[in-house]
């Protein structure tokens, strides 16, 4: 048994029917990440100075010492930048969430009620702003539970949003299965929310973003200038906004940092974008929390029972007769690897096609042979499995006068003869007559052609088949 965690379809096709409130054609989101006074510090018994995310680009951490600079660049987003911020979302009229490091906020009481006095969201950013990677998870799970303890003291209420950043391959579970949080934002898989299963429990999860994200005036590939993170947030939003015209609309989230947008000469792309934005009618200004409960209300999780979480035994029962007679093709399938990607139709259709498409021909000759004749009479139905049964009575198959069932019985002596299995066609929604102009027509093909051709149509039976059972 090999699973594969990792979710790459996502949505696909199938994008939810999103009607945001007033039917906003675009959910626009900002944050703001508190970090400043919870970063790497030999003061905050750390073993090294911060080195992430400040004008000093490429920074190394100073092992066992203080790194005056990299302080005091910090320094600025509390005493500075973070106030920059808040008077112009407050003057703009414009909601916020606040990722706040719990470490931080403790150290922040004026701008802690600033934050509450203008009514933003404060989401937990973890207890301190350091790296978790290596974090054990028994450690990391006493933070998570110091973090929430702490955040409540300071802001009066626990949390119940969640962005660690600079996150584990555990965090997302630990925080999960803490139990109280309505969503998580520790991914950048999409333009909408969506839930994931975490130990038997459904996760809502908010989606993050690093491109719209101000973080990038702080790496090598990123912006040098208000005016590019300006073109870069328009034109994303235009793009998703055109998107939610068109019936599909999305939400856009833009990060910031105090330290590094709350700079006056970089402060003036947001302003600018906020001023584009509202220029428009129709677009819901949010907080995270505002758009997690939304999506429960109207997007609550769909639970069934996946394909790539059952038991071998379970999973052969459920689809060992999607290849006529053929077990064995889905107790292969199931050794395979599956994941999110084939609990869905297209997906489990392409795991059990693969199986089949690998064999020899000799062993898909024995699949081609194991089906049944077509317009078998009455008397001989018990050699038919249910799913051929029902296949051929769909088609009126079963109901044939004797004219009919001889003109089928001599094409299938003379089918069979000339290319020893067979004749198979997926009948669903094809008429009598078009059935048997199909077998009038491919009675002409070469051995090669017509083997391939009933390959194919086996595989579309299979097809059909699982569209019943899922």
């Amino acid at each position: 048994m090999d699973r594969y965690e990792r979710d790459l379809i996502g949505y696909g096709q199938n994008i939810p029917k999103v009607k945001w409130p007033n039917n906003a054609k675009i959910a626009v989101q900002f944050v703001i990440n508190y970090e400043e006074g919870g970063e790497n510090c030999i003061l905050h018994g750390d073993d090294a100075s911060e080195a992430f995310l400040s004008e000093i680009i490429g920074a190394s951490p100073w092992p066992g010492q203080r790194h005056w600079n990299m302080e005091s660049i910090y320094e600025y987003g509390a005493r500075s930048g973070f106030w920059r911020l808040h008077r112009l979302f407050t003057k703009m009229q414009i909601p916020v969430t606040v990722y706040g490091v719990t470490s931080a906020l403790a150290r922040s009481p004026e701008q802690v009620q600033a934050m509450q006095d203008a009514d933003w969201e404060i989401a937990s950013h973890g207890l301190k702003w350091i790296e978790h990677k290596d974090m054990p998870a028994k450690v990391e799970r006493a933070q998570i539970q110091e973090a929430i303890r702490l955040h409540q003291r300071i802001t009066g209420q626990r949390p119940y949003g969640w962005y660690t950043g600079r996150c584990s391959e555990n965090t997302v579970r630990l925080v999960s299965n803490e139990g109280g949080f309505d969503y998580i934002s520790d991914s950048y898989a999409d333009d909408l929310p969506y839930w994931i299963d975490i130990d038997g429990h459904d996760q809502l999860i908010i989606p993050y973003n690093l491109d719209t994200n101000d973080m990038r005036f702080a790496t090598a590939q990123g912006f040098s200038t208000s005016g590019q993170f300006f073109d870069y947030l328009r034109d994303t939003f235009d793009t998703l906004y055109s998107e939610g015209v068109e019936g599909s609309p999305k939400m856009m989230s833009i990060g910031l940092h105090c330290r590094l947008i709350g700079r006056p000469g970089r402060i003036t792309a947001i302003k600018r974008f906020i001023e584009h934005t509202t220029s428009f009618k129709d677009v819901w200004f949010a907080k995270r929390i505002e758009i997690a409960q939304h999506w429960q209300r109207h997007h609550p999780p769909k639970r069934f029972e996946k394909p790539s979480k059952m038991s071998q035994k379970k999973f052969v029962e459920t689809f060992g007769g999607i290849f006529e007679k053929s077990p064995w093709i889905a107790e292969k399938t199931w050794d395979t690897e599956l994941g999110p990607a084939h609990d869905t139709i297209q997906g489990l259709h392409s795991a059990f096609c693969r199986i089949f498409r690998a064999e020899e021909k000799e062993v898909r000759l024995k699949v081609l042979k194991a089906h049944p004749e077509l317009a078998v009479k009455l008397s001989k139905t018990e050699q038919l499995t249910k799913e051929s049964q029902n296949e051929q009575a769909s088609a009126g198959l079963d109901n044939l006068t004797s004219e009919e069932y001889e003109q089928f019985a001599e094409l299938n002596r003379s089918y069979k003869e000339k290319y020893g299995f067979p004749f198979i066609i997926a009948v669903k929604n094809h008429s009598k007559s078009e059935i048997l102009d199909n077998f009038i027509s491919r009675i002409k093909n070469t051995a090669e052609m017509e083997f391939n051709e009933a390959c194919a149509q086996v595989e579309r039976i299979a097809e059909i088949r699982m569209l019943d059972i899922i």
